[in-house]
């Protein structure tokens, strides 16, 4: 049973602080972190430093931590957004705000779901993609630069499966492992040689495994398991041993066995397939789990652990997943986004007390953390 208190001891949100008990059962959808407009969905605006459980629904399958709002799938799926609303970014056709999930329009077909600071993508079981709120860069591809307040269909493309929302970028690939960017190329994010922003899906040329974006740059494993980066480099992000930016994609080493890789606000961490966990870039306030404070312009293994299965970057902190399902983060802690119980930054990981989860997420713009049990 879920037991939850305010402590008001340190104020952190508009009232007080949130803590909770971390013993939950399976499917439910628990946050912690930044609370200040709602984004945890536990309907107030107080901080949470432990997890707490958002609402009491035990079939959510997919979730999105945006800039101050988030997203979740639900195993029926229907889609629900809660949190900042100002430039209609839960897709409710409206600018108000929520505390807690609203669903989104009455589709029940929603597959996945990715949030950007201010707007979000999502994609349909039939292959479809659909974007609103913040559009001033492009970043919903609708040709446009005009934002919307309900999910819009991007193209007549049918054959999308997986998207990734950046800061102000998306980048989204369809069936044959093609990849496509468009919105701010403020920094080359967009892979297309230029800095000139695309308000429609751009081909990234090669063949695309999996994609990350981060705030201002984007990262991808080929089909050869090799990854390549480009875009903002001015922490090292991009993880080619210097602080250039690239338009282009280039790749990143010679290992040719990357599984999965996260981009955040200024850094990057990716696993490999013996289960290595290997972080670069920014590493204010300890976010590349390293024990120090040093920035670091390569990948750099994170301890000796051969255990990861996932990892997610936020705006100044990381989380990661190990083979027993346990939850590790560090990183910033302001506003308890570590959800250990406290606001002390960590250099290194620290596993979430009590907390076992089948995914956790975070966001490069993000200052919250969310994970399905």
């Amino acid at each position: 049973m879920l037991t939850a208190f305010a402590d008001f001891s340190g104020n952190t949100s508009t009232a007080g602080r949130w803590a909770a008990a971390t013993t939950f059962p399976t499917g439910n959808l628990l946050a912690w972190g930044r609370n200040n407009a709602g984004q945890l969905g536990i309907s107030n605006t107080y901080d949470a430093v432990s997890p707490v459980r958002v609402g009491s629904v035990t079939t959510w399958s997919a979730r999105a931590a945006g800039g101050a709002f988030s997203c979740a799938v639900r195993t029926g799926g229907t889609l629900w957004c809660w949190g900042d609303n100002s430039s209609g970014q839960l897709g409710l056709g409206d600018t108000v705000g929520r505390t807690s999930p609203v669903r989104v329009g009455t589709n029940a077909t929603w597959a996945s779901v990715a949030a950007g600071n201010e707007h979000a993508c999502a994609v349909r079981t039939g292959g479809t993609l659909w974007c609103w709120g913040d559009n001033s860069s492009g970043q919903l591809g609708l040709g446009d630069i005009v934002g919307r307040t309900s999910p819009v269909r991007v193209g007549t493309n049918s054959t999308w499966t997986t998207v990734a929302a950046g800061g102000a970028h998306t980048c989204a690939r369809n069936t044959g492992n093609i990849l496509w960017c468009w919105g701010s190329n403020a920094s080359g994010q967009l892979g297309q040689g230029d800095t000139a922003d695309r308000t429609s899906p751009t081909q990234v040329p090669g063949e695309w495994a999996a994609a990350s974006t981060g705030r201002a740059h984007t990262c991808s494993v080929r089909t050869d398991n090799r990854l390549w980066c480009w875009g903002d480099n001015s922490s090292g992000q991009l993880g080619l041993g210097d602080a250039a930016d690239r338009t282009v994609p280039v790749q990143v080493g010679v290992a040719n066995n990357w599984r999965s890789v996260a981009g955040g606000g200024s850094h990057t961490c990716g696993t490999q397939a013996t289960s290595t966990l290997w972080c670069w870039g920014s590493n204010a306030s300890g976010r590349l789990g390293l024990g120090d404070t040093v920035d670091r312009t390569s990948p750099v293994q994170v301890g000796t652990a051969t255990t990861w299965t996932s990892v997610t970057t936020g705006r100044a902190h990381t989380c990661g997943r190990r083979a027993a399902g346990t939850l590790w983060c560090w990183g910033s802690n302001a506003s308890g986004r570590l959800g250990l119980g406290d606001t002390v930054d960590r250099t290194s990981p620290v596993q979430v007390p009590g907390t076992t989860a089948s995914s956790v997420v975070t966001g490069p713009d993000a200052a919250t953390t969310l994970a399905i049990t």
